[in-house]
């Protein structure tokens, strides 16, 4: 049982701020800023491609709601939604969760590291394979 299926059991305590039949939202208990909400799936899929697209399209209709007020509330100046899929992304819970951290003006925070580089024709052949 994964701690996300603890909390919406409510065996584990949490600050929900949002639930219905597909899903939750909490606030995570260790945010990287004050406000950083998880809307997690009610069914456990372990990753976003494991779930029904209805599924993931509600919790997005929920994170836009999120996003919402904490332009509103929190007067943030923007907004980071982050998943992780699979632990080599850094995903720590097997069980689909969107993040919606507020962010502000020269706040510090920083995901992403350097870039990358594509070498000579690699960029093409990338875009071949990843074609849908």
């Amino acid at each position: 049982m994964t701690v996300f299926e603890m909390i919406i059991n409510g065996d584990i305590p949490s600050t929900k701020i949002y639930e219905d039949d597909l899903c939750i939202a909490i606030l995570d208990i260790a945010p990287r800023a004050k406000g950083h909400t998880l809307v997690i799936s009610k069914e456990v899929y372990p990753t976003i491609a494991d779930a029904p697209s209805e599924t993931v399209a509600h919790m997005m209709d929920i994170v836009k709601k999120v996003d919402g007020k904490m332009r509103s509330v929190l007067k943030a100046d923007g907004t980071n939604v982050i998943i992780n899929n699979s632990p080599a992304s850094g995903q720590e819970v097997p069980h689909l969760h969107i993040h919606v951290i507020p962010r502000f003006k020269d706040d510090g925070i920083s995901f992403f590291p350097p870039s990358t580089k594509y070498e000579e024709e690699e960029m093409s052949e990338y875009g071949r394979k990843l074609a849908l």
